[in-house]
Formats: C-alpha cells, structure tokens, sequence
C-alpha cells in the first residue's frame, strides 16, 4: 500500500471515530441506494416492535402468570419463545424468492381454507370459541395462517387479473367469492374480527389494483349491511355493541373489561405511573397482555407511550405501502400488491386493537401485530415482515448488474 493510502485511511478512521453516533445511525438507516440490500428502517420497526413487545407483556403477565401457573415469568418465558421464533420465521422467510410465494399461491389458499375447516371439526375451545388447533405442547389460531395466505393468493390474483379487474365486473367478483367462503368458515368458530379485518383488506386489495369506484362503493355498502345484520341475528354481538355504547350500565357485568380498560387510560394521563406500575394488571384487567395489551401501556407510559407505539406503527406500514409503490413503478405487480396488502393488514389490526383497548371500538379479540402476546399471531407477522423485506430486496437487486466472479467488469 502506497503511503498516500496509508494516510488516507488514516484520515478516514479518525473521520469516523469522531463522528457524531447520531449522523453514523441515520447513514447505516439510509444507506445510499448502491450500498444497501434491503431496507434497513423497516427490519429496526419490526425488531423494535418484538422488544418492546416482549417488555411490555412481561410488565402486564406478572400478577396473572403468578396466580395460575406459580411462576410470575410463565408468560414471559413462553413470549420469549415465541419472540426467537419469530425472529427465526423471519430471516427463514427472507431466503425466499417470491416466485416461490407466486407459484404455490393457489395451493397456499387451499391448506388455509383447510385449515378452517379442520379447526371446526377437531379445533380446541376456548371461552365458546374454536380458533385453535393443538399439536401437543403447540397451540396454532389457524385463521392468522388462513389470513396471510389468503393475500398471498390475493396478491398473485390481481398481479394476473389486473385488466380483467379493471375492466370486467367477473374480475371484481371472483375473489370476493373466495372472500365469502373464507368469512362463512371463520363466522362458524366464531371470529368476527378476522373476518371484519380480512373484508376490510380485501376490499382495499381491490381498490388499490384499480377496481371502478362504484364497484367499490357497492361492496363496501354490502359489507356494511352485512356487518350489521352479523351483529343483529347474533345475541352476544348485540351485547357487545349496547356495552360498547354505555359500558357504564353494567360495570361490573358485560361492561367490566370496557370500564377496567377506560380506567388504565385515564390513570395513566400524559406520562404514565412508570414501567411495571400498572394497577390495573393486578387481576382487574382481563387479558391484560394480550388484546388489551395497549391498556397497559397507556397505564404504565401514559399518552407519550401510546403515541409511541402507534408512531412505530404507523412507520411500519408506510414502509410497506412504500415498498408496494416503488415494485409497482418497476412492473413487479405480485410484490407490490402483496406489500399493498400486508400494509393494509397490519394498519386496519392495529386500528381495530387500539380502538377496542380505548373504548372507541366494540370488543374484539384481534392482537397488536409485532407486540401482542400471542405465539400464532407473532409469528405470522413477524413472516409477514421477512416477506416485505425479501420483496423490497428483489425490487433493490432487479436495477443492478451482477459483476462477474473472475472480476470487474
């Protein structure tokens, strides 16, 4: 190495040892184009998400873990499980090259539709809900599968069908027929949420590939009747929606969840009692780590930790709908409308989760993705993010050259 190498090198690392640690994070989040692989800003959402997460519910589980299991940490422990495998399904789905996804769509659509029919005829209960299939010590919520899988067939549809949907109604039809027969079979066990999620999705899908306005005004219409009269014809829906309007005409009946939840909220105020000082966690609040998860943390971080969390999530699904985007600019319609989709997903789930926890929606049992305890949950998210990643890594690599192994070309 020449000596004005040497004393190049040199002036660069004293360059970088004295350069502010804040500018060095925003280079490594915002790579140049040329240097980076994939998008380094969504995977630090999805991990930051997965720890505070994992803190979150062990914070919330504490007092409930300690009552039924003995050990204070059971939930914690188990989360943390479920964490390392997120993070394993993750980088497993990373690897895969989304021809793979596109070309065994159709049959992913089919284990998942099979998957809610086995739920209903060998499904474990659960408080009058048959969501879960158990296979040994593992408990599966088959309908967070059958949902990815669905837009992952959704996405290969309209990447094949775009001027069919556009242009012909049949086009705008058939994947809502799919959507019906999925939404029968989650009715059955029942999941009203999945199914209020997954339409809700879907319909966006459509909209989004470029579906005629009144097409879209005319399914949304029906959905809404169609909600409605769910809601109607079933007698603990109704209750939950007279609750839901005034919780506080039975406090201590079907409203308590509602009322325990309002209180964490107000108790809270704008910067919460402190981390592990929930009072509400203490056998008052049911489901504290899991669908009421953000209770506790309105309670324990107050109004600055709520807006945290919906920052990160906010952050996350503009990153996907921004990847969704650029694909589509290039012609890669599969990647894009499945970016579209997860987006869409994740935003509508945390919307409804949210929303419930404040009192702004009826009761739901949907989790928070990426923070929620949950081992299903976890997991299918956390492979709905490496999907993402590995769709904007495809979209990175298709506008290089590959430079030969012998050398430069």
């Amino acid at each position: 190495m020449s000596k004005a190498h040497e004393q190049q090198l040199d002036l660069n690392m004293a360059a970088a040892a004295g350069r502010n640690p804040l500018l060095a994070l925003r280079d490594w989040l915002w790579p140049g184009y040329s240097t980076s692989l994939y998008d380094r800003v969504l995977l630090t959402l999805a991990v930051t998400m997965l720890l505070f997460g994992f803190v979150m519910v062990a914070s919330a589980s504490l007092p409930t873990a300690e009552k039924l299991t003995g050990n204070p940490f059971h939930f914690a422990l188990r989360h943390t499980v479920y964490v390392v495998a997120g993070l394993i399904t993750l980088l497993v789905t990373l690897a895969v090259p989304m021809q793979t996804w596109q070309q065994h769509s159709g049959k992913l659509l089919l284990v998942g539709l099979a998957l809610l029919v086995l739920v209903l005829v060998a499904g474990h209960s659960v408080n009058g809900a048959q969501r879960w299939i158990k296979i040994g010590p593992i408990t599966i919520q088959v309908a967070e599968l059958a949902k990815l899988f669905f837009y992952i067939y959704m996405a290969s549809y309209l990447g094949r069908r775009e001027d069919e949907i556009r242009e012909a109604l049949k086009g705008f039809i058939k994947p809502l027929a799919l959507l019906f027969i999925a939404a029968v079979l989650l009715l059955m066990q029942p999941d009203f949420g999945t199914v209020a999620v997954m339409s809700a999705t879907t319909i966006a899908m459509l909209f989004l590939a470029g579906a005629k306005l009144w097409q879209f005004f005319g399914v949304f219409i029906t959905f809404m009747l169609a909600l409605i009269l769910l809601i109607i014809v079933e007698p603990y829906r109704m209750q939950r929606m007279l609750t839901f309007l005034e919780p506080e005409k039975d406090p201590f009946g079907a409203g308590y969840q509602l009322m325990q939840s309002l209180i964490a909220f107000g108790q809270g105020q704008f910067s919460g009692l402190g981390l592990g000082n929930s009072i509400q966690k203490l056998q008052y609040l049911p489901e504290a780590h899991t669908d009421f998860i953000m209770s506790v943390v309105a309670e324990e971080l107050g109004f600055i930790g709520v807006v945290a969390v919906i920052s990160l999530v906010l952050m996350l699904v503009s990153r996907a709908l921004v990847i969704g985007r650029r694909c589509l600019a290039i012609e890669q319609r599969y990647g894009g409308y499945l970016a579209y989709g997860i987006g869409v997903w994740f935003s509508l789930q945390a919307f409804v989760n949210i929303g419930v926890a404040s009192g702004a929606l009826p009761t739901k049992g949907l989790t928070l993705p990426l923070i929620s305890y949950g081992g299903t949950s976890l997991v299918v998210s956390a492979m709905a993010v490496g999907i993402l990643l590995r769709i904007d890594h495809e979209r990175r690599m298709s506008g290089r050259k590959v430079t030969p192994r012998g050398g430069a070309e």
